[in-house]
């Protein structure tokens, strides 16, 4: 009875970029990301000296420690590949170490991986057959015949109490079964490999992008809002792929949270925290909370926010707790867009309101963008150019739309949903798995205009 939580290598061939035209690996990240994607980085397989973006692999660390305190530490293996730049000879190598020791082998994966993950899965199940083969992750929200032969279980939802499931004799699909709120507040703290802690990294807010080792951490699991594309609210903290049921949001206390940044601050020498969340800024009360927690530790924080979910105050106190930038999600400059398509109900004259605000609070602020919704047209990408140029944000995340399973924009190809009477599809629009792909596909032609 052991298991080895695996975030395996992604990596795809090399393309030219840049005037020089040099060539780079182009990487794909998964685990950790609401959206997993390829880009062009500036690592290579066994090598992680750049610093390339890679988030920490949230659920598997949860999942890692929860097992562990359930079976016994010696019987749980954690392997990021991604976070090693591992190649796939490495990896390989890995597992004919440890083959022998585990029975279980665990992967987290999603649409824009699945091609590339199912592959490897049938290379390691052909190489060590006993092996029972386990598959989490916004991916087993699909409709898919899941062949037995190759995957002995797959697990919807995030999946601690699942696996346990699993390792106590069920197999085959088990349906969301997530952590109550006493539950989650009660479970161990992710696990933190001291070998590769400080491999996690992301570029923004600025000045983030010049502090490493930076933890990157939790302080809730979901998010209220029903925005067509986000993927963990809808197949991973809930189970809503059309947009139309309730969606919670369970938030960490703060006696927890003390316990968890005393333990990261005291075990690994982080220069920054970066509270990931969903969203982050839910409700004053949390968010006053944590700020006052978080400025305890004397370090620069950062976190994902909507701009319209706490008081002007609760960003001063923020501020004065040591927050230094914060990433705010927008999605698209035009309001019928926000409205219509993502349903995200956010008002964009309120946002460069407070964009403004934040910039004279002398805080960082990274707007994320995404193009090519079903339906949005291209004088309305053309809207959100206009809305980034004449907002003071200090950088911003440009992306193209990606469909993964388990969210309201998968459901869109096979019936119209209420909640977003001007999302539509049609033959001629580019269901793209990758959103770093469909990006490169839609750029050129946006900077024409």
């Amino acid at each position: 009875m052991s298991i080895l939580f695996s975030n395996p290598p992604w990596w795809e061939k090399k393309e030219s970029r840049g005037f020089l035209r040099k060539k780079r690996w182009r990487r794909g990240v998964r685990a950790g990301s609401r959206w997993p994607f390829t880009y062009l980085g500036r690592c290579y397989p066994d090598n992680s000296r750049a610093k390339d973006y890679i988030p920490y692999p949230y659920f598997l660390g949860y999942a890692t420690t929860y097992t562990s305190k359930l079976i016994g530490e010696k019987k749980v293996y954690f392997r990021d590949s991604i976070a090693l730049s591992e190649s796939y000879k490495s990896f390989f190598k890995y597992l004919d170490s440890i083959h022998e020791k585990i029975e279980y082998y665990l992967i987290e994966s999603a649409t824009p991986s699945w091609e590339h993950d199912y592959k490897l899965i049938k290379e390691i199940k052909n190489k060590y057959p006993k092996l029972k083969i386990i598959v989490a992750g916004p991916i087993s929200t699909s409709d898919q015949n899941w062949d037995s032969e190759i995957v002995y279980a797959v697990l919807k939802g995030e999946y601690e109490k699942n696996v346990m499931k699993v390792i106590n004799g069920k197999d085959g699909l088990l349906e969301h079964d997530l952590l109550t709120l006493e539950e989650m507040n009660k479970a161990p703290f992710p696990y933190y490999d001291k070998f590769i802690y400080d491999k996690y990294f992301d570029g923004n807010p600025i000045p983030m992008n010049k502090l490493s080792p930076q933890a990157h951490v939790l302080t809730s699991r979901g998010c209220p809002f029903k925005c067509i594309f986000c993927v963990w609210p809808a197949a991973m903290t809930g189970n809503d792929p059309d947009g139309e049921n309730k969606r919670s949001v369970r938030q960490y206390t703060p006696d927890y949270m003390e316990g968890f940044l005393d333990k990261l601050t005291t075990d690994y020498k982080f220069e920054a925290i970066y509270f990931d969340d969903d969203t982050f800024n839910i409700g004053n009360r949390h968010t006053v909370e944590i700020s006052k927690l978080a400025g305890k530790y004397n370090i620069p924080w950062f976190a994902m926010c909507r701009a319209d979910t706490c008081k002007k105050d609760t960003w001063k106190i923020m501020k004065d707790n040591g927050c230094k930038g914060v990433k705010i999600g927008i999605e698209s400059g035009s309001q019928y867009v926000v409205d219509q398509i993502v349903n995200k109900h956010l008002d964009l004259n309120y946002t460069r309101e407070i964009v403004n605000y934040l910039r004279e609070l002398n805080m960082s602020v990274h707007g994320t963008f995404t193009y090519g919704l079903p339906g949005e047209t291209k004088d309305q990408m053309i809207e959100t150019k206009n809305f980034i140029s004449n907002t003071n944000f200090n950088t911003v995340q440009e992306s193209g739309t990606a469909e993964i399973e388990g969210t309201p924009l998968h459901t869109l190809n096979k019936k119209e949903l209420k909640n977003y009477p001007g999302a539509s599809i049609n033959s001629t629009y580019d269901r793209q798995k990758d959103g770093g792909k469909k990006w490169q596909s839609l750029v050129k032609d946006l900077q024409n205009n």
